[in-house]
């Protein structure tokens, strides 16, 4: 930054906290007197991209947001410059600071999203031959669409790959659009196509230039605005029993039209981020709902669609705009009355209300999901994540009332809560949050049984199936599903033949779960009857259906709970295991 202005930029960063009577004015003055500034480096330019971010979605002023969207909208005219000046912008090449408006990415996409960023940006979606080494492969995928390539890849070395793809495709600068067409075309199932292109591992790289997918300009125009003109609300004044015991959020559905956009929305917020999420690269348009929360604030919420959901659980993804400013994505996957939540708050907003916003979408998803026993993964608390240690993420959930649910670290963190009422002054060392962080957390609402699912997880379900599958049938999967299918279905007393593929499909899912179970037959006749919709309600348009009547299946809930609780799997050999696969 130029010498007449050397400390400009610490005080916007610091003003951008700073909300009352005058601060407005004071946020305008210094932000005309950076906007007139050169920047010396890339890192003070991102300080100052991220600022107006956050000034952005906190605005103190109408005239602060107008002041902003003008410096974001020619921001890459900055960018430019320091390119110009030789200046090194690898270090915006990050999770934390990537998608600014004037840089490029680079990155190996999924085929759902690569292909809808091609869409997207045609022309502007190049392969990075220069970064891929391709190998085995490109000799299995792509005799499929290029005649007498076998003669080549099968016996040769040094296989000239994009020359291939250049003459396939009749022009120089091969891109991906040809090869993403062909796949589109063969005769396989979406989930076959995907996995027939991820196989690929084909790096894309594409410029972002002034785009709206940038990070930089992905805030929306229009709609009602909040302006803060007192301190934002901290974590410590945020109380998540008050906020659980509200009155429920509306949630308003959505049209298909709306639901597409909001699709489109969060893979941009995504891609630019370097992120890819199950449900936010697969979410189901007919499912959006909205919920307006109060103070500028929008949760945006939706299911997967039924040919990509997951077996047991039902699945929920979305994100939350603050003043249109994406701030957040949202994961939360759920059985009967317990759901695991994944949230995570963008680097650029962790200190803008993020205790309060939390408990909004958690009010937001008890009230969709219908669920009452919140956990959250290890991965969120620091558990192989650095970045959840350093910012001591294991004591935001606590100080909002989570609590371990393994005995051991429960004993931990109270020990250190000791530690700290003793010395103020005390920090928990990195060591000890990494260990604190091993375990999931929990949080009940009232009514609900504390504990029950302290020791579950659907993997415990899974690798005892799987063991099953090793002892009774061979390790064949098909034999397995067709099997247990048939006896589940006299157990039940069903006539599957007007059943849809989908049903029949999630018949088999459940059949060998339910071969973990004591025998089927010992269940009352409307225990099996609820059973049955249950089953069929998983390929249902809304899955929150399906979620819903697990929660009011007494016998399924104990069943599962006891299969994914154990803390020995069952071994390949075990006769118990056999003996359960004959409902």
């Amino acid at each position: 930054m130029a010498a007449k202005h050397p400390d400009r930029l610490s005080q916007l960063e610091e003003y951008r906290y700073r909300f009352g009577r005058g601060e407005q004015e004071r946020v305008i003055k210094i932000l005309n007197s950076v906007a007139s500034a050169r920047f010396p480096d890339a890192r003070s330019l991102m300080r100052f991209h991220e600022t107006l971010l956050f000034l952005r979605a906190f605005p103190q002023s109408p005239a602060v947001v107008r002041k902003t969207e003008n410096l974001l909208n020619k921001f890459w005219e900055r960018v430019a410059e320091l390119r110009h000046r030789g200046i090194d912008l690898s270090s915006w090449d990050t999770f934390e600071f990537s998608g600014v408006a004037g840089t490029s990415m680079e990155d190996t996409l999924s085929f759902d999203v690569a292909r809808w960023l091609i869409r997207r940006m045609p022309g502007k979606v190049k392969i990075a031959w220069d970064n891929y080494e391709p190998g085995r492969e490109l000799g299995a995928t792509w005799p499929r669409f290029m005649p007498l390539l076998e003669d080549d890849a099968y016996v040769e070395a040094d296989t000239p790959w994009r020359q291939w793809l250049e003459a396939a495709q009749g022009r120089k600068s091969a891109g991906p659009e040809w090869l993403l067409r062909r796949i589109e075309k063969f005769p396989l199932s979406d989930h076959d196509k995907a996995e027939l292109y991820d196989s690929l591992r084909l790096p894309l790289r594409w410029d972002i230039g002034n785009a709206r997918i940038s990070r930089t300009r992905n805030w929306e125009r229009k709609g009602k605005r909040f302006y803060h003109d007192v301190p934002l609300i901290s974590r410590s004044q945020v109380s998540l029993a008050e906020e659980l015991t509200k009155k429920p959020p509306t949630l308003i559905k959505l049209s298909h039209k709306m639901g597409e956009r909001v699709m489109d929305r969060i893979r941009e917020i995504m891609l630019v981020r370097y992120r890819e999420l199950y449900g936010t690269t697969l979410g189901d348009p007919a499912s959006v709902v909205r919920a307006d929360v109060d103070r500028g604030t929008s949760v945006y919420l939706w299911n997967l669609p039924p040919d990509r959901r997951l077996p047991l659980r039902a699945y929920v993804a979305g994100f939350t705009v603050k003043n249109g400013v994406p701030i957040n994505y949202i994961e939360a996957i759920g059985l009967c009355e317990w759901m695991e939540v994944g949230f995570n708050t963008f680097y650029t907003f962790r200190g803008g209300e993020t205790g309060w916003i939390y408990a909004q979408v958690l009010r937001c998803l008890c009230h969709l999901m219908g669920t009452t026993g919140v956990s959250v993964y290890p991965y969120q608390l620091g558990h192989d994540n650095e970045e959840a240690i350093d910012s001591g993420a294991f004591w935001f959930y606590r100080k909002l009332g989570f609590r371990p649910g393994r005995p051991e670290l429960l004993q931990l963190v109270e020990r250190e809560e000791r530690k700290i009422a003793a010395n103020p002054k005390y920090r928990t060392s990195a060591r000890t949050l990494r260990r604190l962080a091993a375990g999931h957390v929990f949080y009940e609402l009232p009514g609900s049984e504390v504990g029950a699912w302290d020791r579950f997880s659907t993997r415990k379900v899974g690798l005892r199936v799987n063991a099953a599958m090793a002892s009774k049938f061979g390790g064949d999967a098909r034999r397995m599903r067709a099997q247990t299918a048939r006896a589940v279905a006299r157990s039940l007393g069903l006539d599957i033949s007007q059943w849809s593929s989908a049903e029949k499909a999630s018949l088999e899912t459940f059949a060998v779960a339910l071969a973990l179970f004591p025998a089927l037959s010992s269940w009352g006749r409307e225990e099996k009857d609820a059973l049955v919709r249950l089953i069929r309600a998983k390929t249902d348009r809304d899955e929150m259906r399906y979620l819903h009547l697990t929660q009011n299946h007494g016998r399924l809930r104990d069943a599962l709970l006891k299969a994914g609780s154990s803390i020995e799997l069952l071994s390949h050999g075990s006769s118990h295991t056999a003996n359960q696969l004959s409902p």
